[in-house]
């Protein structure tokens, strides 16, 4: 079986946000199946998804407090089309990369037990993101 859908994930701000439960309340596909993969992709250049801690919020913080070290706002760019942001929300979308696969056993996602999805939004602005979810398996 293969099935895919275009999912939105509601306005986040800028940082590191635990995204799990709105990707599986959207995928109830997910459930019936007893072997299978998730792929997910983030149709933008400012954002990205990657898996990681998904208990202690801090870790999200110094997340999104490291990659901005990593590449600051400031006049040190040539593209700055959307704002002191813009650059280095697609630096940090690079980075950290626009997809995230996830296998999925006996109707769950096999995450180890630490493991969550995030969204990682790079603009100052919120926005609401585009995620084009496929999924395979039996």
């Amino acid at each position: 079986m293969w099935h895919q859908k275009q999912i939105s994930v509601g306005s986040k701000s800028r940082g590191c946000h635990l995204i799990t439960d709105d990707i599986l309340k959207q995928l109830p596909e997910i459930k019936n199946l007893k072997v299978g993969l998730l792929h997910l992709f983030m149709q933008h250049t400012s954002a990205g998804l990657t898996l990681n801690e998904n208990w202690d919020s801090d870790v999200r913080l110094d997340m999104a407090d490291s990659l901005s070290r990593i590449a600051p706002e400031g006049n040190m760019y040539r593209h700055d089309a959307e704002g002191a942001d813009d650059m280095p929300a697609h630096i940090k979308s690079s980075l950290v990369g626009a997809s995230v696969s996830i296998p999925i056993s006996n109707g769950a996602l096999a995450t180890g037990t630490w493991q969550g999805i995030w969204l990682c939004e790079f603009r100052a602005g919120r926005h609401t993101r585009r995620i084009l979810a496929t999924i395979q398996g039996e």
